[in-house]
């Protein structure tokens, strides 16, 4: 086996693992639903999950990694038993980034419009919610304007790829991350002089045990619980690879406490970034790409400053976003090394193209094939393909790796101990076996179940 690169500092691998996690879902969606379900008291239970589900399911991944030193197109095979058939499960895991990628770079390609527009004072006119929904309306129905935007932050990403592990994804990586978290802070220092900052954070995060009333205890236990799994990104082996370039001088719930602490930070800043600037403007905040592309937009246009507070905030969600990029890439690039035995810029290359193609279906989706409804009702290519991922590929998938690490004939929770507490720190204790084997796989089932029963039920 040929000796793996490694990342030259701890705080470079913690930061690009975080970046891997930190993406739009911190800001679009963990803000909103904080507020909607009862603020602290949410922030609590979440926090819980995250503990109970996604730390573990963290260390399990970047254990994979560290003790196969292969991405997943060779950790199976190396891992698992004699003639066991664990290995196949890689088939569909693999496919899973490259269908993220190819709605999350258009959605990137979208914030470096929204930057480059924003600081040179494109939407100061844009000072109502209709006007602002027009703009973003107006992006959707150009292709071509769609396809440049996301070709550019596609190609900037790949070619830090393409500079190799150190001397590309950390030595960009590392700065761009310490850079937005400057950013965060900054924005929110600047939201305690904003009018609303009261009322914002009392909306936020003041206890309201009248939402648990509202929506249902197991309604919030459901929506706390996927946001916990679903902001790690486990399940498809992004975070798998990066486990493979770590050193052994730290025990891996060591390692996924740091990285939590980063992901949940962001998404806990975000709330004071974005809850007192619209209750100062009097725009009603919601979730998803409205919120950043519509929402936000008007604020930005109604505040003093707006053009350069506003491009501020989407060089921040730029960061955000090129970070999970570069990591997800990084993995596309270590299984197609790993499994065709080809160089990494023949493997950029190669996969440039790849992403560029998957592309063009969520793209087109927003104008030429706006009739296309794959989930019925108004959904779009793009709700289909997020569908996969974060419905299927990444549930499905985790609960494949809790399996493997507990299974006799896998990796074996023996051997998953070894590596996990090998190095200075916390360790984990024998008797999590029965929390693994029999816990998560029904909490894991739980989510999944819940997924569809969301969508179809």
């Amino acid at each position: 086996m040929s000796e793996r690169e490694q990342f030259k500092t701890r705080l470079g691998f913690l930061l690009i693992a975080a970046g891997c996690a930190i993406g739009l879902g911190n800001v679009w969606r963990f803000p909103y639903i904080t507020g909607m379900y009862g603020g602290a008291i949410f922030v609590i239970i979440y926090l819980a999950f995250l503990l109970g589900v996604g730390m573990p399911l963290l260390t399990i991944e970047l254990a994979i990694g560290r003790a196969s030193r292969r991405s997943l197109a060779r950790a199976y095979e190396i891992l698992e038993q004699p003639k066991s058939k664990w290995h196949l499960n890689k088939i569909w895991q693999i496919v899973g980034p490259y269908i993220l990628m190819s709605f999350y770079a258009l959605i990137t390609g979208w914030l470096f419009y929204y930057c480059i527009k924003s600081f040179s004072g494109g939407f100061s006119d844009v000072t109502t919610h209709e006007a602002a929904a027009a703009e973003f309306a107006s992006l959707l129905s150009h292709p071509l304007t769609m396809f440049v935007c996301m070709t550019t932050v596609v190609v900037a990403s790949f070619a830090v790829v393409a500079l190799g592990v150190v001397r590309g994804v950390e030595r960009i990586t590392k700065p761009m991350m310490i850079l937005l978290f400057v950013l965060l802070i900054f924005m929110s220092a600047r939201s305690v002089t904003l009018p609303g900052f009261a009322e914002g954070m009392e909306y936020y995060l003041k206890p309201d045990w009248s939402k648990l009333e509202e929506h249902g205890l197991l309604e919030v236990l459901w929506a706390a619980m996927g946001q916990a799994f679903f902001t790690l990104s486990v399940g498809q082996g992004s975070i798998e690879i990066f486990g493979t370039y770590m050193d052994k001088q730290h025990t891996l719930a060591k390692e996924a406490t740091f990285i939590c602490g980063l992901d949940t930070s962001v998404a806990l800043l975000s709330g004071i970034v974005i809850f007192p600037a619209c209750f100062s403007y009097g725009v009603q905040p919601d979730a998803g790409p409205s919120l950043l592309f519509i929402t936000l937009n008007t604020v930005f246009a109604n505040m003093g400053g707006g053009s350069f507070w506003g491009g501020i905030f989407f060089m921040f969600m730029i960061f955000a976003a090129v970070s999970t990029l570069i990591a997800v890439f990084e993995s596309i690039i270590a299984v197609w090394m790993d499994l065709f035995s080809s160089s990494r810029f023949k493997a950029v290359i190669i996969n440039l193209i790849i992403i560029m193609l998957l592309s063009l279906p969520c793209l087109f989706g927003f104008n030429y094939l706006s009739d296309i409804h794959p989930l019925g009702g108004n959904s779009t290519i793009l709700d289909f393909q997020d569908f996969i991922i974060s419905n299927n590929v990444l549930p499905i998938g985790s609960l494949v790796f809790v399996l493997f690490i507990t299974a006799k004939t896998g990796m074996g929770f023996k051997a998953y101990l070894a590596e996990a507490n090998t190095g200075k720190g916390p360790h984990i204790p024998q008797w999590f076996f029965w929390y693994y084997r029999f816990v998560m796989p029904v909490v894991i089932a739980i989510l999944l179940i819940a997924g569809y029963v969301s969508i179809f039920g």
